[in-house]
């Protein structure tokens, strides 16, 4: 039976994943393993309560955006969810940015309130950060280190959330908010420019815990999830967050950076039921010599990037757990095409995930005839409405019900959906379309060759060509012989015109903190002057 709120069209989006676990078994019942702490969906509830009521007494109003610069904890999380409760709007951010950045995100966002770690101050919180109008308070989280002296540089209202929070009731009614009403924002990654922020509201994390987490992962009561992606990611907010709450489960949460030493020890640790990471962390962890055995985990998920069939088959050999490599974005919030548990197609996006739409169109927006490669374009309940302040983008990427993806895609004869490369990545040789990544992962199979990434680059006749940046591994010595051979890898591998022109060794490619590779960024001068002779 509905409640009135239901009835009157309201939803608040905390309430709604919370409410069904606040009741007599809450303080049995595990919420976040943080550390060597474990938090019970009575404490982590009280502290959501807690910064609700604390937020209201600050002045924080519906709508006020508050900038939330901290590292995966049940602090991160009762702010997330306390604000929303209350209908003000977190816009949580990457923690490994400059100054410069986090003070584009307070005037691009005009939060009220700016959220930090004591170990961020000087990046996020500077003096040069801080001459923002419409910023009226700070809070520090607590910190990993012991102590902390008051900052310099800063004078206005300024509170330690240890000393805050104790002080307000854990009894808060939920703001009456509409479906629609907007909930949180995240920031696109970056990885083709400058950030957006992408506004969501708040029906989309239910409706993308209904039709993924529920019917494509089976999260239930039972399950602890892991995931190395950060709550700053809109697939890490998920896995690390309302994938669990909503559903009675637990979330395990690590506020320190990602290092897959660390991850195994996790992993041993904390006994996780599915883990989540991207592509290079799967890689890195299998380069690792170990002795890891999975007690209890039923299935690792992939996304960011598309996962190698190499990365995929050597994992499961490895430790016997298939790897369910999906596609998602920020716009989207989560995943939308996915493999299956126990039918994963290695080497494929897998199938459309029920509830969402997937078409593939040409450039007249027509759809392609099966096994030929366009535009992805996606819609569903849990699309963004619009990028906060960027009409001319909105209007560009999300067309009528339809959001453009950006991706180029093919679906096979079975029906898979095979990721081809991003649509302003793809390079046209002689007419025809050249998928960047079907060269990588040829070039990937070399075995000096640990990462690749490959752009179109103009020749001498101003026509355009695939050009390779390579990182090879620390026992391979680049040359013009070892060029011409990974040139003539390439050529047995795939057709001759795919081939890349021009190799460049370099020791590392520049990536965002998700770890996808930034392709614009290579076709910058200062790229070609890192290549290693």
């Amino acid at each position: 039976m509905q409640d009135e709120s239901e009835q009157q069209g309201f939803l608040n989006v905390t309430d709604a994943i919370f409410g069904p676990w606040d009741r007599s078994d809450a303080e049995e019942r595990p919420a976040v393993v943080y550390r060597d702490q474990i938090w019970s969906y009575r404490q982590l509830i009280d502290e959501i309560n807690r910064v609700g009521n604390g937020l209201l007494k600050m002045g924080v109003e519906p709508e006020d955006r508050i900038l939330l610069i901290g590292y995966d904890s049940p602090f991160f999380v009762a702010i997330m969810f306390g604000a929303m409760k209350i209908g003000a709007v977190p816009v949580p951010v990457n923690t490994y940015l400059s100054a410069r950045d986090y003070r584009y995100f307070l005037e691009d966002s005009r939060a009220k309130v700016l959220v930090t770690q004591p170990e961020i101050w000087d990046q996020a919180a500077s003096e040069s950060s801080l001459g923002v109008s419409d910023l009226r308070w700070v809070m520090l989280l607590p910190g990993l280190k012991d102590a902390f002296v008051r900052p310099q540089g800063y004078g206005g209202p300024f509170l330690f959330y240890q000393d805050w929070i104790e002080q307000w009731d854990t009894k808060l009614e939920a703001a009456k908010t509409h479906p629609d009403d907007m909930a949180f924002w995240l920031y696109s990654s970056g990885s083709t420019g400058r950030p957006k922020g992408v506004v969501h509201c708040h029906k989309d994390m239910l409706f993308a815990n209904r039709v993924y987490a529920r019917n494509i992962l089976n999260v239930t009561e039972r399950d602890r999830l892991y995931s190395a992606s950060k709550l700053y990611f809109a697939y890490g907010l998920g896995n690390g967050s309302y994938f669990a709450f909503a559903n009675g489960a637990s979330a395990v949460l690590v506020p320190d950076k990602v290092d897959p030493l660390n991850v195994f020890t996790t992993l041993e640790t904390s006994h996780p039921s599915l883990f989540f990471g991207v592509p290079t962390l799967f890689n890195a962890m299998l380069r690792i010599p170990n002795s890891y055995s999975p007690q209890g985990l039923r299935a690792c998920v992939s996304a960011g990037e598309p996962l190698s069939q190499e990365i995929y088959l050597r994992w499961k050999n490895q430790f016997g757990v298939e790897i369910l490599d999906g596609i998602g974005s920020t716009e989207v919030l989560h995943i939308y095409i996915s493999n299956r548990l126990g039918r994963s197609q290695p080497g494929t996006t897998g199938t459309v995930v029920p509830g969402y739409e997937v078409r593939i169109f040409d450039e007249d927006l027509q759809p392609v005839k099966s096994g030929d490669m366009g535009d992805l374009y996606v819609k569903g309940e849990s699309v963004a409405p619009y990028y906060w302040e960027k009409s001319q983008k909105t209007r560009e990427s999300m067309i009528g019900e339809w959001f453009k993806t950006g991706d180029k895609y093919f679906q096979d004869a079975e029906g898979h959906f095979v990721y081809c490369g991003r649509s302003d990545d793809m390079i046209k040789v002689g007419g025809i379309w050249v998928s960047p990544i079907e060269v990588e992962n040829a070039l990937a199979e070399h075995p000096l060759v640990m990462e690749a990434a490959v752009v179109g680059q103009r020749d001498e006749n101003d026509l355009e060509k695939p050009a390779a940046f390579v990182v090879l591994h620390p026992d391979a010595a680049p040359g013009p012989q070892l060029a011409t051979e990974l040139q003539n890898f390439v050529k047995e591998h795939l057709a001759h015109y795919k081939f890349p022109r021009e190799i460049y060794f370099v020791a590392e490619l520049p990536k965002t903190a998700t770890g996808k590779i930034q392709r614009y960024r290579l076709r910058e001068e200062k790229w070609l002057a890192k290549t290693l002779e």
